[in-house]
């Protein structure tokens, strides 16, 4: 994912550099947010939404480790669905019905950015290992959350000497309050455990909401919100929906479900993020998609190319269905780029994110709507 160039305003208000200009941009940017007035209906979609969204976003899943997303999934399909986990940990929905030739896959991942254990320090203190890219400055000074065996372990990301001090800063480490090693175990610390900052899923003004690892639970949540809607009379190929593991360290679990799937498979899409510096403190080039204006199809990035007939299709198909959506191009890569060497048309899908893998990633839940309708249009008309 191009997670980097739009966390600079982000990581400036971190490090307490947010001068007057700033503070003025971001209250004009407030003053001039969109009033929304949602119909019944909607308001019940997004209020479906939220529910869905807020409790994918709250369970806790580091790429290798995502058992407990996978449970609150399944605990949120509807009734009527069957499913199955493979080897590699994905979570596999199968439609059936259609009479085209081989499966359309949807694919949207449950991993998260973490650390992992590496080592537990004579001091008492934790090596870590990043489990995804992002920013590590964004974790100093913060609550650490260790997912052991028994309970979770609180601890916090210990502050380093910066660039004003050192030029290149110590690796990043935990303390859970002990002073030894003996006493880290004693507490249950294991290496390999996962580590990852304590999140909350929060709503904002209008249908805008803030947390950590809307990457990629908007996707899964898009799938789910799909599922509950699909007629499954009306599909012109079997479906399969598909939560996979380890995106985040490699598409390692789509790449298991493409050696399974291979050529049979009829197209894909995967439902991911779609990066955007739609801010007020960010270039107006880099805000190729805004919050609130609808789901993404990615024409191209750094991992695979849509045919350009493919997306003016869908385009078509979002004006029939009356869905709103934006046609864009990233950096970064995506699940189903791991089906492409078997001669897979890949299509991904996506909504606009704000400071992605960051503590205060930013969403709009009409965009999650939106998504969830064209995912469901993708798998009935398409």
């Amino acid at each position: 994912m191009d997670w980097r160039w739009p966390m600079r305003a982000l990581e400036g208000w971190t490090v307490g550099m947010l001068d007057g200009w700033r503070v003025g941009m971001v209250l004009l940017f407030l003053s001039n947010l969109p009033t929304f007035q949602l119909s019944a209906q909607d308001s019940s979609r997004i209020s479906e939404a939220q529910t869905v969204l807020a409790q994918l976003v709250e369970s806790y899943g580091v790429s290798g480790m995502e058992a407990p997303v996978r449970a609150t999934v399944q605990r949120l399909l509807p009734s009527w669905v069957r499913t199955e986990t493979d080897t590699a940990g994905n979570l596999w929905v199968r439609t059936g019905g259609g009479q085209g030739d081989g499966p359309v896959v949807i694919v949207a991942h449950l991993d998260e950015i973490g650390f992992r254990v590496d080592t537990i320090n004579a001091d008492g203190t934790l090596g870590l290992r990043n489990r995804g890219g992002f920013i590590l400055s964004l974790f100093e000074g913060k609550p650490a959350l260790i997912h052991a065996d028994r309970a979770d372990i609180p601890g916090i990301f210990l502050p380093r000497d910066t660039g004003l001090t050192r030029r290149t800063p110590p690796p990043l480490r935990v303390s859970v309050g002990a002073t030894s090693r003996a006493g880290a175990e004693s507490l249950g610390v294991k290496l390999g455990q996962t580590i990852t900052m304590p999140k909350q899923y929060v709503r904002l003004a209008g249908t805008r909401a803030t947390g950590r690892s809307f990457d990629d639970r908007m996707g899964c949540a898009a799938l789910i919100l799909a599922l509950r809607r699909l007629d499954r009379t009306k599909l012109k190929h079997p479906v399969v929906f598909l939560f996979s593991t380890r995106e985040e360290i490699g598409l390692e679990g789509a790449e298991a479900a493409a050696r399974q799937l291979g050529t049979a498979t009829h197209r894909v899409h995967a439902i991911d993020t779609f990066v955007s510096a739609d801010s007020p403190l960010e270039l107006q080039n880099f805000a190729v998609a805004r919050l609130g204006q609808g789901a993404v199809a990615r024409a191209l990035d750094n991992s695979s190319i849509t045919p350009p007939a493919y997306v003016d299709s869908l385009a078509e198909l979002a004006r029939a269905r009356g869905i709103a959506l934006q046609i864009g191009t990233t950096n970064g890569g995506n699940d189903g780029s791991t089906f492409v060497p078997y001669g897979v048309v890949d299509v991904p899908l996506g909504w606009p994110l704000r400071y992605s893998h960051s503590p205060v990633e930013i969403v709009d839940l009409k965009d999650l709507v939106s998504l969830a309708d064209l995912v469901r249009a993708v798998a009935e008309d398409w």
